[in-house]
């Protein structure tokens, strides 16, 4: 049986609208509005959804980097959300992430062997000479050479410096890893081989990720399961074969559709989704998606559909009622 490592209850984030001298509240970008999901040890788990949808905001939520309006992050048995810094502290070495822009999330003043010594110091894990040991240990790990730590970021292609990001990440032998759209900002050809060190770290240290992108093929690669993201919502979550050959929401058939296919002897029916995806300032009534969707029925327009486990998927839609 899969032992869970993180489940999330009712997740939500609203950012206050604000307006005025006196900076009053006037409404709610509701940029997660009520999440429930596992994630079990050894896993990953990918997240994919249109831009805007939460899926960052999610990631942020669950290393408690964003503190979340309502509902838990269960780690372990502990509720991370409102847990007092000091106690917090002690569950940061489990919880990394390996942020989207490499060319940004690496300080350009430090040299590499700083940047990823830097939790290492902070949470006094080594010191000295082993110190130095490990970080060559970590470099050699994602594929670059000890000599590379006395470098600048500067000096290194998109593709190295996500290398340097990562071994970042697993200075303090975390559990769980954030990998939030990881790939998307680097070449077609990188993007292959950062997947693979990714997957084959996973192997060797039993990571468990949380892989959130929007390019379903990169996705389908190297998650397990796969939820989809709507508006601050899951509308449907599978294990990746179930997902691909048998996608249930209407508005996962489209995200699929939208796949080229390696074959151009392979036909396939696209489907157009129309109009803009609604601001989460002031989200549709009812099922967020019904304003797009093709299959919109009138209980759509009028009551939200709860998130079901139906033949093996978690869908919400009222066509699966």
């Amino acid at each position: 049986m899969k032992k869970s490592l993180v489940e999330v209850k009712n997740l939500k984030k609203y950012f206050p609208i604000q307006k005025g001298i006196f900076s009053r509240t006037i409404g709610h970008v509701k940029a997660v509005d009520g999440l429930d999901f596992t994630i079990y040890e050894g896993e990953t788990l990918g997240l994919v959804g249109e831009s805007g949808c939460g899926k960052s905001t999610t990631g942020k939520m669950l290393l408690q980097l964003l503190h979340p309006t309502e509902g838990e992050v269960i780690y372990e048995g502990e509720n991370l959300v409102g847990m007092p810094s000091g106690k917090l502290r002690k569950f940061r070495k489990d919880l990394q992430m390996v942020f989207q822009d490499p060319y940004a999330s690496l300080d350009p003043r430090l040299t590499v062997f700083d940047i990823i010594a830097e939790p290492l110091e902070i949470h006094k894990v080594v010191q000295g000479k082993e110190k130095i040991r490990r970080v060559e240990e970590l470099l050699h790990i994602v594929g670059l050479s000890g000599y590379h730590a006395r470098r600048y970021v500067n000096e290194f292609s998109g593709g190295q410096r996500q290398r340097i990001g990562i071994a970042r990440a697993l200075a303090l032998n975390p559990k769980l890893i954030v990998a939030d759209e990881p790939v998307s900002a680097l070449d077609v050809s990188i993007q292959s081989q950062v997947i693979n060190l990714m997957q084959d770290l996973q192997e060797q240290f039993n990571l468990t990720y949380l892989f959130i992108a929007h390019d379903l093929s990169v996705v389908k690669h190297i998650s397990n399961r796969i939820g989809v993201m709507y508006l601050g919502r899951l509308v449907e979550m599978a294990d990746k074969h179930e997902l691909f050959d048998s996608p249930k929401h209407p508005y996962t058939k489209a995200l699929l559709s939208a796949v080229p296919t390696p074959s151009p002897m392979i036909k396939k029916e696209r489907i157009v989704l129309q109009g803009d995806v609604p601001s989460p300032a002031n989200p549709p009534s009812g099922c967020s998606f019904h304003p797009r969707c093709n299959e919109c029925m009138e209980i759509c327009k009028t009551e939200e559909p709860e998130l079901k486990h139906i033949d093996g998927q978690y869908i919400a839609c009222h066509l699966y009622a």
